[in-house]
């Protein structure tokens, strides 16, 4: 498996974790439909279906986390999940969070944005 594929799994490991101690259920993780469209974490906190994005960066990269789900990519993420509840039968509220990891063998940081593609601001 290749470095930002391992990387990327430690970072869904700590997302799940993360998320488990805060009081969601995980119902899925990388969920696929057909292998084209793919949810990394699909939980539930509180009635509502909370389709996760998890995005993990070395510290000190040129790009964040954050900036990698941008609007196309919010996009594949709502159709994979709207694939996902009717595939399932599932009439929740849902919402969709990023979980971004800075990682850091010395110790990483963990931000969560709940509700992330409505509360993210737009930048021009």
């Amino acid at each position: 498996m290749a470095k930002h594929n391992d990387l990327g799994q430690k970072g869904e490991d700590m997302a799940a974790q993360y998320l488990e101690q805060h009081g969601y259920c995980i119902l899925e993780r990388n969920w696929t439909n057909m292998g084209r469209k793919e949810l990394d974490i699909v939980a539930t906190k509180d009635d509502v279906a909370v389709f996760v994005e998890v995005k993990t960066r070395r510290a000190g990269s040129a790009q964040g986390p954050l900036e990698a789900v941008d609007a196309r990519k919010q996009r594949r993420i709502c159709l994979a999940a709207d694939s996902f509840l009717k595939a399932n039968r599932i009439d929740f509220r849902s919402r969709f969070d990023i979980v971004a990891i800075i990682y850091n063998d010395e110790g990483s940081r963990i931000e969560h944005i709940e509700d992330a593609f409505r509360a993210r601001p737009k930048f021009y």
